[in-house]
Protein backbone atom coordinates (compact mmCIF):
# COMPACT_ATOMS: atom_id res chain seq x y z
CA UNK A 1 0.00 0.00 0.00
CA UNK A 2 1.11 3.52 -0.81
CA UNK A 3 -0.27 6.72 0.64
CA UNK A 4 -0.57 10.25 -0.68
CA UNK A 5 -1.74 13.54 0.81
CA UNK A 6 -3.01 16.47 -1.25
CA UNK A 7 -4.89 19.75 -0.88
CA UNK A 8 -8.62 19.99 -1.53
CA UNK A 9 -10.04 23.48 -2.09
CA UNK A 10 -13.63 24.40 -1.34
CA UNK A 11 -14.33 22.34 1.78
CA UNK A 12 -16.79 24.30 3.92
CA UNK A 13 -18.59 21.73 6.10
CA UNK A 14 -18.83 18.10 7.13
CA UNK A 15 -21.14 17.47 4.17
CA UNK A 16 -18.28 18.51 1.86
CA UNK A 17 -15.95 16.13 3.68
CA UNK A 18 -18.45 13.28 3.28
CA UNK A 19 -18.86 13.96 -0.45
CA UNK A 20 -15.10 13.94 -1.09
CA UNK A 21 -14.62 10.87 1.12
CA UNK A 22 -17.37 9.00 -0.75
CA UNK A 23 -15.94 9.85 -4.19
CA UNK A 24 -12.37 8.92 -3.21
CA UNK A 25 -13.53 5.68 -1.58
CA UNK A 26 -15.15 4.70 -4.87
CA UNK A 27 -11.85 4.74 -6.78
CA UNK A 28 -10.54 1.22 -7.48
CA UNK A 29 -7.66 0.21 -5.21
CA UNK A 30 -8.41 2.72 -2.44
CA UNK A 31 -8.03 1.16 1.00
CA UNK A 32 -8.54 4.15 3.35
CA UNK A 33 -9.53 7.81 2.99
CA UNK A 34 -9.17 10.61 5.54
CA UNK A 35 -10.37 14.11 4.63
CA UNK A 36 -9.57 16.98 7.01
CA UNK A 37 -11.89 19.98 6.95
CA UNK A 38 -9.57 22.00 9.21
CA UNK A 39 -6.48 21.40 7.05
CA UNK A 40 -8.23 21.27 3.68
CA UNK A 41 -6.40 18.07 2.82
CA UNK A 42 -7.17 14.51 1.84
CA UNK A 43 -5.02 11.50 2.69
CA UNK A 44 -5.49 8.27 0.73
CA UNK A 45 -4.01 4.79 1.23
CA UNK A 46 -4.16 2.83 -2.00
CA UNK A 47 -2.79 0.06 -4.20
CA UNK A 48 -0.51 1.82 -6.73
CA UNK A 49 -1.16 -0.94 -9.29
CA UNK A 50 -4.82 0.15 -9.45
CA UNK A 51 -4.90 3.92 -8.89
CA UNK A 52 -2.86 7.05 -8.33
CA UNK A 53 -3.00 10.81 -7.87
CA UNK A 54 -4.57 11.58 -11.29
CA UNK A 55 -7.56 9.34 -10.46
CA UNK A 56 -7.91 10.91 -7.02
CA UNK A 57 -7.87 14.44 -8.44
CA UNK A 58 -10.57 13.50 -10.97
CA UNK A 59 -12.70 12.01 -8.17
CA UNK A 60 -12.37 15.22 -6.10
CA UNK A 61 -13.31 17.34 -9.11
CA UNK A 62 -16.34 15.11 -9.85
CA UNK A 63 -17.45 15.80 -6.27
CA UNK A 64 -17.36 19.54 -7.09
CA UNK A 65 -14.11 20.56 -5.42
CA UNK A 66 -10.70 21.67 -6.66
CA UNK A 67 -7.40 19.87 -6.36
CA UNK A 68 -4.57 22.31 -7.15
Amino acid sequence: MDSVEFKVEGLHCEGCVKSVTRMLSGVAGVEKVDVSLAEGKASVQFDPAQAGLPEFKRAVERAGFKCP
